[in-house]
């Protein structure tokens, strides 16, 4: 079968159900990829100093007390997996055919004969062949391009942090 044929024979929405179906697939795979490094990012922990005070005193020296060191996710910590999305998908099939036909033909003729008194005979001999060449060339390619780009993380992924203060305010009473 002719590389051209070969092309000719994939019917144009098969070839694009598999290019559909195929992003599909791989989509899913980034997906779950991004959702395993969330797991990891959530399941490992770090030791985090929250916060340091740098105090400069009376005569200029500098004082530096730290609160106590906590333990966080990465996820706490601010690293995010990144989530990626196809954005582009391009199929591009080219063929270039070359035919050629040549013909080429050889006529030999030669010549001999007598002559006497009143006599004259020849024999002419001729050979005669012929040769015809057929050549096609085909050349096929077919290219298949993705664009992939990121995406922000699904928004309820990370809650937000809302902060209730109880603490006594100077009238007694808790501020919300």
């Amino acid at each position: 079968m002719s590389v051209g044929q070969e092309l000719l024979d994939v019917p144009l929405p098969e070839m694009v159900a598999s290019l559909g179906q195929g992003i599909a697939d791989a989509q899913h795979q980034l997906d779950m990829n991004s959702v395993e490094v969330a797991k990891t990012l959530a399941e490992t922990e770090i030791e985090v100093v929250p916060a340091i005070t740098r105090t400069i005193n009376a005569d200029g020296s500098v004082d530096y007390d730290s609160a106590d060191a906590i333990d966080v996710s990465l996820l706490q910590a601010g690293m995010f997996p990144t989530f990626y999305q196809f954005s582009e998908a391009t199929i591009e099939v080219e063929m270039d055919i070359k035919t050629t036909t040549s013909t080429e033909t050889q006529v030999d003729v030669s010549a001999s004969g007598k002559v006497g008194f009143g006599l004259w005979s020849a024999r002419i001999d001729t050979d005669v062949s012929h040769n015809r060449k057929f050549g096609k060339e085909v050349h096929g390619t077919s290219r298949l391009v993705t664009k992939m780009q990121p995406v922000p993380e699904p928004p309820y992924l990370f809650p937000e942090v809302e902060t209730v203060d109880n603490r006594p305010s100077g009238d007694g009473e808790t501020e919300a």
